[in-house]
């Protein structure tokens, strides 16, 4: 697909580029069926869905809702006393993490520092704030108590996605860490390596249902981060109420602009490695150059010029955005909206999808516009601490009446008021 832009229509554009990508079809009545009959049955209902779909990702695989291939077959839910159905031992952790390949290892190692760096670097500090008349507020950052993180299994297992939940919900504070997937060794082996907590073996809507409202054997949480599929993911909305959500992960994008001095061959490897993601994927190269622009890329935009460009990829808002070329990287600080920016000929996207250090869980479908990457902020909440020594007391208590009355709020007047008494405002 060609198409051309200037900055008046860069946003049309983009428009017609997202309308390639078919809508994701309803599941939200099945989903709900399953979240019902979990809340109602709890680890029965779970093992029943496990038993029909599989354990594992994909719809596609095996034609159900969380169907797809297991990865380690067999026994993986054989009851294991009072850690129910489908938590990992921990012996079986070890045995997963002892037989795992040693450059594979190496990799998720190296994942898991330059993951926990960035993350660590992301937390905010506490702050205090004394106020005119006395009282102050100091801003604190929590930690949730219980974080889980799912991943998918359907077409391959993704050690790489429980890297980037549990390292950063570790780095956040998080009490315990627990790791959502259908059962595979390198998922394992990987969840052992981040230090998980806990470990379940399921996949699907049925295993986002479980962790948001507790099973017998499964502890509910109190936020569940992580990608997946259409299942997963609508599960993920409609739970949202009862936990924390990271977000609705759809198919993954890039859009990559390309200047003078851009190699055409990286920029189409790096465009098919994301559209390795799914058939859904969306990725677009971006130039004001033709010549740039090679027939074997998916999609491409010829922009009027790179302030075109730059608009166009504004307008996408895409999951990843990466600058190819001097010109096209001088154009990175004055990028808005993307989930994560990669700037230089060498810095691939494929690199932020496992070992840069930055999370590959990212908004999508245009989200960028309002959303973050995963961070340890997902995993943390802002709380407020008052505290109004009397004096203060006394001076905000006319003022707070005032307001209180005017809403109606009577008892909330005289709470404020009955501060006073004692200590009239100087």
């Amino acid at each position: 697909m060609r198409l051309r832009c200037t900055v008046a229509d860069a946003a049309a554009v983009a428009a017609t580029l997202r309308a390639r990508v078919p809508a994701g079809a309803s599941v939200s009545a099945e989903v709900r069926e399953i979240v019902e009959r979990v809340r109602a049955g709890g680890d029965a209902a779970v093992l029943e869905y496990e038993r029909r779909f599989g354990g594992a990702e994909g719809a596609e695989a095996g034609g159900g809702p969380g169907a797809g291939a297991s990865g380690s077959g067999g026994g993986a839910f054989a009851p294991s006393g009072a850690a129910g159905p489908f938590r990992i031992p921990p012996d079986r952790l070890r045995a997963a993490l002892d037989g795992l390949d040693p450059s594979v290892r190496a990799g998720l190692e190296m994942a898991i520092a330059n993951v926990s760096a960035v993350a660590a670097a992301g937390l905010d500090r506490e702050s205090l704030v004394v106020l005119e008349q006395g009282q102050t507020v100091r801003l604190r950052e929590v930690p949730v108590a219980r974080a889980a993180v799912y991943a998918p299994g359907g077409r391959a297992p993704y050690p790489s996605s429980v890297v980037m939940g549990a390292v950063t919900a570790r780095a956040a504070g998080v009490d315990e860490v627990v790791v959502a997937a259908p059962p595979h060794p390198v998922i394992h082996a990987a969840a052992a390596l981040c230090e998980a907590d806990e470990v379940y073996a399921f996949g699907g809507a049925q295993a986002i249902a479980a962790l948001a409202l507790g099973t017998e054997s499964v502890p509910r949480v109190d936020l569940i981060v992580g990608p997946g599929n259409l299942y997963a993911q609508e599960a993920k909305r409609q739970v949202s109420g009862l936990v924390g959500i990271d977000g609705f992960a759809g198919p993954s994008d890039l859009c990559l602009i390309l200047s003078a001095g851009a190699d055409p061959e990286w920029a189409a490897l790096d465009l098919a490695a994301q559209a390795e993601h799914g058939p859904d994927s969306l990725v677009v190269a971006v130039s004001d150059d033709p010549a740039l622009l090679a027939d074997d890329m998916p999609a491409v935009v010829h922009a009027a010029d790179l302030d075109a460009a730059l608009a166009f990829a504004e307008a996408l808002a895409p999951e990843h955005l990466q600058l190819m070329g001097p010109a096209a990287e001088a154009l990175a600080p004055r990028v808005r909206r993307a989930g994560c920016l990669f700037v230089g000929a060498h810095s691939g996207t494929a690199f932020g999808d496992y070992v840069a250090g930055s999370n590959h869980t990212l908004p999508t479908e245009g989200a960028a516009r309002f959303a973050s990457g995963l961070s340890p902020r997902h995993f943390r909440r802002r709380m407020a601490e008052v505290r109004v020594p009397a004096a203060a007391a006394a001076a905000l208590a006319p003022a707070g009446a005032a307001v209180a009355r005017a809403e109606g709020f009577e008892a909330h007047a005289r709470s404020m008021e009955a501060r006073i008494g004692e200590n009239p405002a100087p």
